[in-house]
């Protein structure tokens, strides 16, 4: 970590702190709805982005939905890491998404991290992006990695370890979590495996 991300991360350390593996629950669903209202944290070279995780979607063990339901591959090999590091691929060649690892080492599952809450380096957020309404910045799971610079050089770090982009303690208390169907899925769509903060309007989907 360079000097910059040092001095970047003790200001952020007087409102939030790096996630420990072992806080992390040790099953799929529970750790989607843990992660709501967590701090996601990108500690990039022109200054620091992050924000509150108000959204996610559990892809559990097993699931036809997700991307080890047909076994190990190279391209989702960080998917089967154990919990806490990040699975990052690429969607219809346009937009890279984020997901969490959420089992043991070997087994495949995950959580897609689909809206975020900006609260630090909002104008590092908007650079090229045009005039985005703050409510728009990072609400979907693409528009989240746009803004917090993720791409494909991401896949597998550890977000609980000490590189730039980590996982942290909730800034702010956390509401009521709801539950739902999935977005944006043919296979399984019904599972109530979608977590969010009720009422908050950086939520992607239906927000009930």
């Amino acid at each position: 970590m360079d000097k910059y991300w040092q001095r970047s991360e003790a200001r952020l350390a007087r409102k939030v702190r790096r996630l420990r593996r072992a806080e992390l629950p040790l099953d799929t669903a529970r750790l989607a709805c843990y992660l709501i209202g967590k701090t996601l944290v990108h500690n990039l070279p022109g200054g620091t982005v992050s924000g509150r995780i108000v959204e996610t979607e559990a892809y559990v063990v097993g699931d036809r939905a997700g991307h080890a339901y047909c076994g190990r591959t190279p391209r989702n090999g960080a998917l089967y890491l154990e919990r806490g590091h990040a699975y990052v691929y690429l969607i219809y060649g346009l937009h890279y998404l984020l997901n969490v690892t959420s089992e043991r080492l070997g087994v495949g599952a995950g959580v897609l991290l689909r809206a975020l809450e900006p609260l630090d380096g909002i104008a590092l957020m908007r650079r090229g992006r045009g005039a985005v309404r703050l409510v728009d910045l990072a609400r979907g799971p693409g528009r989240l990695t746009d803004a917090l610079r993720i791409g494909s050089r991401h896949d597998g770090l550890d977000l609980c370890g000490g590189g730039p982009l980590w996982l942290g303690t909730a800034r702010t208390p956390t509401g009521v979590i709801g539950r739902s169907e999935r977005i944006g899925i043919t296979k399984e769509a019904h599972r109530l495996l979608r977590f969010y903060e009720q009422g908050n309007p950086f939520v992607s989907g239906p927000n009930r």
